[in-house]
């Protein structure tokens, strides 16, 4: 390890190696790339769809497969799977071989993944509607759509791992840890949790019972927000944080610090989703003190990511791509204060069932997957079709300022409706009866709803102007599908 390296194609401490022939395999970066742009505006106006629904009840339309309790699983796992998934195989397949200085191990291989995860994609769309569930959260896919899962992942990580193998650069920058790990651990959870009997070709159940099944089903859980959006998503950070404020990690010690004692305690975090359960206590305890210790890497990193824009603040005054990435850090440093306190005991006990968990979950999916994947997506387009900047700047600007009242719009409404439903139903009169009735609470949060819905649009407007601007970019004359071209020393 040498903790004095910095951003590899910043310094270019470790350029000498590079041969000028060399060449990347942009491909299948440029596929994945769009089709996080398609599945973050399908999963955003699914997300949309059922807002309304609690606004407005008909808006089921009265069929089976428009359901909110169909469509809201559909909802988070093209979200988080098909925005934030394509996202992740997109940024890591570029950071890995422009860190590394190596093509992809195998475009063949690069190509399955990218077919393979659509297929198991699209595949969700089909039966999640239809009412085909395993009932796991963000693990609702049935046992047949699980072994293709596993089989894109391993395919995933020969390709990543192979290209580390055949790297021309002596060292291995931080952000290939953060997806490493990433990929390693995600392998360990889907498999984990998703052990199944099939009893029939759409139909299984867990090879778990009872508390043990809840207690992996969380495990899995937690660490798919903590290895999945967040480990990924850090790797994300360290690259185009960097890149785009055009400045050196703020301290390479504490990247590898952060890396280390984040993956060590995330795994033991996920009890705190079960307080108040038939979990032993001792469990839930655990879960709560890990949850605490856990906020320490976490704001190490965002220090970090925040503190390499010394000497580039100005940058913030003209660059919106920049903007995206460090309001991301932002919100970052936010959710992961609130998700420790949120896993105390007293405090879960007022806030367990509300909507705060579903604005905490927001602060996080979108202020800080949604804002840096779309940084992300804005620095990467140019870059994939050859060109120098997207097709507009002040569409960039808009789309910042959409996303950003969007999720503010959101996430202040769930906080607030939240406390306010904790409140209610821990309310109680002298003789013991509860002072308020569960339909007393859900009424009292129609507003909210209805500001969470307005977000909502707001946010999906936004991604509808990313995707006009980026097809835009990628039909000017001069912009270029680059691939199999010589890439000459960064």
């Amino acid at each position: 390890m040498r903790p004095n390296l910095s951003h590899p194609e910043l310094t270019g401490k470790t350029m000498s190696t590079v041969n000028s022939n060399l060449t990347y395999n942009y491909k299948v970066v440029r596929q994945f790339t769009i089709m996080t742009v398609v599945w973050g505006i399908i999963g955003m106006s699914l997300g949309v769809l059922i807002a309304a629904q609690l606004v407005w009840p008909a808006a089921n339309l009265d069929f089976a497969f428009t359901h909110f309790g169909r469509l809201r699983p559909l909802h988070t796992n093209a979200v988080i799977f098909g925005f934030g998934g394509s996202a992740l195989f997109a940024t890591s397949y570029y950071v890995v071989q422009r860190t590394c200085q190596a093509r992809l191990f195998s475009d063949g291989l690069a190509a399955a993944t990218f077919w393979g995860w659509q297929l198991v994609l699209v595949s969700a769309a089909i039966t999640l509607p239809l009412g085909y569930t395993s009932t796991k959260e963000y693990a609702e896919l049935e046992w047949p759509i699980d072994i293709l899962i596993t089989l894109v992942w391993v395919t995933y990580a020969v390709v990543f791992f192979g290209t580390i193998t055949k790297r021309k650069t002596p060292h291995i920058y931080v952000a290939n840890w953060f997806y490493g790990a990433f990929i390693l651990t995600v392998a360990v959870l889907h498999i984990g949790n998703s052990l199944a009997l099939p009893v029939s070709a759409f139909k299984s159940y867990s090879v778990y019972s009872g508390v043990t099944d809840a207690m992996i089903q969380w495990w899995y859980g937690h660490n798919a927000v903590g290895f999945f959006l967040t480990a990924g998503f850090l790797g994300m950070m360290y690259y185009f944080v960097p890149k785009q404020a055009g400045r050196p990690v703020y301290s390479y010690r504490l990247s590898i610090v952060h890396f280390w004692a984040l993956i060590a305690t995330y795994v033991w975090a996920g009890g705190h989703h079960l307080h108040y359960s038939a979990l032993p206590d001792w469990a839930q305890t655990v879960g709560m003190v890990m949850s605490l210790i856990l906020l320490a890497p976490s704001w190490g990193g965002m220090i970090n990511g925040m503190m390499t824009l010394s000497g580039a603040w100005h940058k913030l005054r003209t660059d919106p791509i920049l903007r995206f990435l460090v309001v991301s850090l932002s919100f970052y440093g936010m959710s992961t204060f609130e998700g420790p306190m949120m896993a105390i005991k007293t405090v879960n006990a007022l806030s367990h069932n509300t909507d705060w968990t579903i604005g905490h979950v927001h602060s996080g999916a979108l202020g800080w997957v949604a804002m840096i994947t779309i940084g992300a997506v804005y620095h990467l387009v140019p870059k994939l079709w050859g060109i120098q900047a997207m097709y507009s700047t002040p569409l960039i600007n808009l789309h910042f300022w959409l996303a950003t009242v969007g999720t503010v719009l959101y996430i202040v409404a769930m906080w607030v409706n939240g406390i306010m439903q904790g409140l209610m139903w821990r309310a109680i009169n002298d003789d013991g009866t509860l002072t308020y009735s569960f339909v007393e609470a859900l009424e009292a949060s129609t507003p909210g709803y209805f500001v969470r819905f307005l977000g909502g649009v707001i946010f999906l407007f936004g991604m509808l102007v990313m995707a006009y601007n980026v097809r835009m970019t990628i039909r000017q004359k001069d912009a270029v599908a680059l691939d199999n071209q010589a890439v000459q020393p960064a």
